[in-house]
């Protein structure tokens, strides 16, 4: 494509998101100067592209008017990337009417020459349309009516390594050689590889004649899901997998089944699910002869994707998405009765050996690394997180070595990490009260550190108390054996792991952003 660049900042907004996080590098690898908005600082500063000298860093929640008007100042254009998933249909439905309208209102007081929508197909007029993709609809109706002009590009499932759509499919048919499915199974859909989606953003934006109008993006194939299924377990060198539809599934048992198989958690597998009965065809192709590119066959895009993957070339994932919120407690120093009693459980030990080789081996736990000590107990409390609900250990990791602040770590989020100093998890299973993981190293000199592991817990009422100390063995056990193995591997132990206590009264806000 050729099309002039403006002079102006273009706004990303849900720059740390799957499809923001790779528009970003995008947009400024190709000249464009760019306003990346997050909710989070921290995140972004994490991202290689943070330091580009075309790119400025902006926190903003949509939730706030005002910071999003601020934010939109001096922009000639914005790309809307935002989309709320979790919690109940009413709950994310509010608060997507709620940012689409801030986001008309911003873009107004701006000034702003075109906005860029990113949303789903579906028939708006199917009686069974999912609240999802509803929602979807509303959002593009809301920034419409202003304004503005709104360019809406509507897509199916989008194939990429890491988005959720691709893992729903990739776990479904690498764990399971025999499924009993729903109907939905048998849904066409038109799905299309994230490097033409991402193309077709960036043209959406810069294209004379495509402002104030909506376009079906897709790629060249019409499939139904178990075709889908089955061309992945051809790609990935699989069995041709046995798939018998069933009348009796209905969309919160798939939803349920799709969470337990898979590394989504519940509250977004379920709408997930819930859209896949929905065909999701594109009506007219218009906008391919506007801007024209070679379409993936869903067969190249998953083909590129498990490349990326068995490579470890993943870019973003969806869960690089979602709000980096430190816990009150964690993030300032407050008097020791305030804001409940934190239990804890520290150990630390004194290693002989290279800095640099210890620190590597902190910050490769998890994943397919394991977690160096008791990865059975690990894997029982991660089957059991799934079963209530929450996020399980199959998020992995999305590199076997570096860590970013907000990836997900298994069931923890990267709080903060700083080079041979501080790893700081946050705990995202399901738990009565707030848990941390804290790995820190001093340089005693002489080739000699002591790494310590932290363990935070902030309760909830009696259930968190009862929890913390009917676990608190296994802690003690798991630990302290993993901190052992740890040091054993990074070099060699000069000392037992002992255990100690801190001072938490000397905590400062080293997380305020």
């Amino acid at each position: 494509m050729d099309f002039e660049i403006p002079e102006r900042p273009l706004l990303v907004t849900g720059a740390t998101g799957y499809i923001g996080g790779r528009l970003v590098p995008l947009l400024l690898s190709r000249g464009f100067k760019v306003r990346a908005l997050s909710r989070s600082l921290r995140k972004m500063h994490a991202r290689p592209w943070s330091n580009h000298p075309n790119v400025e860093l902006v926190a903003c929640d949509l939730m706030d008017g005002p910071a999003l008007e601020k934010a939109a100042e001096g922009c000639s254009g914005a790309w809307y990337l935002v989309h709320s998933m979790e919690g109940d249909s009413a709950g994310f439905a509010a608060r997507e009417e709620k940012t689409a309208k801030n986001m008309v209102q911003a873009a107004e007081k701006a000034g702003l020459e075109r906005i860029v929508y990113l949303s789903g197909l579906g028939d708006e007029k199917d009686p069974h349309l999912s609240s999802h993709l509803k929602s979807r609809h509303a959002v593009a109706r809301i920034l419409a009516s202003g304004k503005t002009p709104v360019t809406v590009l509507r897509a199916a499932m989008v194939l990429g390594s890491g988005s959720a759509s691709f893992e729903i499919l990739r776990y479904l048919v690498d764990r399971l050689p025999f499924m009993l499915t729903p109907k939905w199974i048998r849904t066409s859909c038109q799905p299309i590889g994230i490097r033409n989606t991402l193309e077709y953003l960036v043209g959406a934006m810069v294209h004379p004649d495509m402002g104030g109008q909506s376009f079906d993006i897709g790629g060249p194939d019409i499939l139904s899901y178990q075709d889908l299924m089955q061309l992945y377990a051809d790609e990935a060198g699989l069995k041709r997998r046995i798939i018998i539809p069933v009348p009796f599934q209905t969309p919160g048992l798939s939803a349920f089944w799709v969470h337990l198989v898979c590394p989504l958690p519940a509250g977004i597998a379920k709408p997930l699910a819930e859209g896949l009965r929905n065909p999701v065809v594109c009506g007219d192709m218009r906008i391919a002869g506007l801007i024209p590119q070679k379409l993936l066959s869903c067969r190249e895009a998953i083909r590129e994707a498990i490349r990326k993957v068995a490579q470890e070339e993943v870019e973003t994932r969806w869960s690089d998405a979602g709000k980096l919120l430190p816990p009150e407690w964690v993030q300032c120093t407050d008097p020791s009765y305030s804001g409940g009693t934190i239990l804890d459980c520290c150990y630390k030990v004194k290693i002989r050996g290279n800095p640099e080789k210890i620190w590597q081996k902190v910050t490769s736990i998890g994943g397919k690394n394991g977690w160096y000590y008791g990865d059975i107990l690990w894997r029982i409390r991660g089957r059991w997180d799934q079963i209530t609900g929450g996020v399980g250990l199959r998020r992995g990791r999305r590199h076997p070595e570096e860590l970013l602040v907000g990836d997900a770590l298994d069931f923890w989020r990267v709080l903060d990490v700083k080079s041979h100093d501080r790893l700081l998890l946050l705990a995202e299973m399901r738990l009565p009260g707030e848990a941390l993981l804290e790995f820190r190293m001093k340089d005693l000199g002489d080739g000699h550190c002591e790494l310590q592991q932290m363990s935070r817990f902030l309760p909830k009422g009696l259930l968190g108390i009862v929890y913390w100390y009917a676990l608190l063995p296994f802690h003690h056990l798991i630990f302290k054996g993993m901190l052992g193995r740890m040091a054993e591997a990074a070099g060699k132990p000069a000392g037992s792991v002992q255990a100690f206590s801190y001072d938490w009264k000397a905590l400062v806000c080293t997380l305020d952003e």
